[in-house]
C-alpha cells in the first residue's frame, strides 16, 4: 500500500511578490529550495495565513539568497504581497517506508525570508 506524506514544509515565509503577468507557479529563493529539499517543476501546496486562501502550483527556482517568494500567473489572485505563507509538498511511498521516514522543515526569518 502507498500512502502520502509530508516531504517538505517551508513554515512562514512572506510573499515579496505576485505577478499575474506570467503563466503560473511560485517562485522560490533557490537557497530556501535546497535547504527544503525542493526541486524546480515540483508540485507544492500553498497556504496563505492571511485569508486562508490553499491552492497547488509548481515550483521555479528564483535568485539564490534574495528571499524571493513570488506567486505567478493564476495564483498572484490568492495572494498579497507580505502575506505569510506555508509551502508543503508531500511524496508518495509505501507505508513501511512512511513510518520511518521523516520530512525535512525549515523555519526562515518572516522578516527577511532568511533561514537563521
Amino acid at each position: 500500500m502507498y500512502i502520502e506524506v509530508l516531504k517538505s514544509k517551508i513554515h512562514r515565509v512572506t510573499v515579496t511578490e505576485a505577478n499575474l503577468d506570467y503563466i503560473g507557479s511560485i517562485t522560490i529563493d533557490e537557497k530556501l529550495m535546497e535547504a527544503a529539499n525542493l526541486i524546480e517543476h515540483e508540485k507544492v501546496y500553498v497556504l496563505n495565513n492571511n485569508n486562508g486562501e490553499r491552492f497547488e502550483t509548481y515550483v521555479i527556482r528564483g535568485r539564490r539568497g534574495s528571499g524571493v517568494i513570488c506567486l505567478n500567473g493564476a495564483a498572484a489572485r490568492r495572494v498579497l504581497p507580505g502575506d505569510v505563507i506555508i509551502i508543503l509538498s508531500y511524496a508518495r511511498m509505501e507505508f513501511e517506508e512512511a513510518r520511518h521516514f521523516r520530512p525535512t522543515v525549515i523555519f526562515p526569518d518572516t522578516a527577511t525570508n532568511q533561514l537563521p
